[in-house]
């Protein structure tokens, strides 16, 4: 029996819809830019190759459907910003996957949340630093429960949208992403050895805006279940 110096934190886990068991996280990745509007409203255009950062597992922030979850608003900033975004959970894992055979590799889907310091994060870009500050704190990924793939219509027509005390401010579809899912997997693959229990989240349309403590946001993905989380 393994002995530890203190008791080892709790797994960071997803409900699965329909499922009694949960999804158990190992990494979180993100998509940087990968919507042609938001790239713009950023300061970039094109399609450039994807790029990617990552978040602690216990970002992780799982609300159960019909809940509302509690937000915590961080610290150090004055400029947190929502980012609504599809988020794939990966049930086996492998390097160099080929698109082609990549969306064998994916367990469910989900509707993300990729909450962001923008202050930090864009003072870090002009210091040339990297700015794991402004997007790995805690809380910072919330998610309602995964859909098991075989459950999930046509995803690539499917709107995204978000809403902010009933006011929408992200609207968009899936279909305009840069990168599609089996060619992000590609991309990752390439760079890390992927695993069962990693959440790729990828990427934010265009509407991208900050919120404050009492703002309620909801957001979905057509066919997955809605997230609705309070800032508090």
């Amino acid at each position: 029996m393994t002995h530890y110096v203190f008791p080892p934190p709790a797994i960071a886990s997803v409900p699965i819809v329909g499922r009694a068991e949960r999804f158990p996280v190992h990494r979180i990745y993100c998509v940087g830019r990968n919507y042609a509007e938001h790239a713009k409203e950023m300061g970039f255009t094109g399609r450039e190759p994807p790029f990617f950062f990552l978040k602690p597992a216990d970002a992780v922030l799982a609300v159960p459907a019909g809940d509302t979850g509690a937000l915590p608003y961080p610290s150090l900033t004055a400029n947190l910003h929502h980012e609504v975004e599809l988020v794939v959970a990966l049930g086996r894992g492998g390097s160099n996957i080929r698109a082609a055979d990549a969306l064998q590799h994916v367990f469910g889907y989900a509707v993300g949340l990729d909450m962001t310091r923008r202050d930090l994060q864009n003072e870090m870009k002009k210091q040339g630093r990297p700015w794991s500050i402004g997007k790995a704190f805690e809380h910072s990924a919330p998610i309602a429960p995964i859909t098991p793939a075989p459950q999930v219509g046509d995803l690539a027509q499917a709107a995204i949208w978000l809403q902010v005390n009933g006011t929408e401010r992200q609207r968009s579809q899936i279909a305009q992403m840069i990168w599609n899912v089996a060619e992000t997997i590609e991309h990752l693959s390439a760079a890390w050895t992927l695993q069962p229990g990693d959440l790729i989240y990828t990427g934010t349309p265009e509407g991208v805006g900050a919120v404050l403590r009492g703002d309620v946001i909801e957001c979905g993905v057509d066919g997955l279940t809605p997230l609705r989380v309070q800032v508090v």
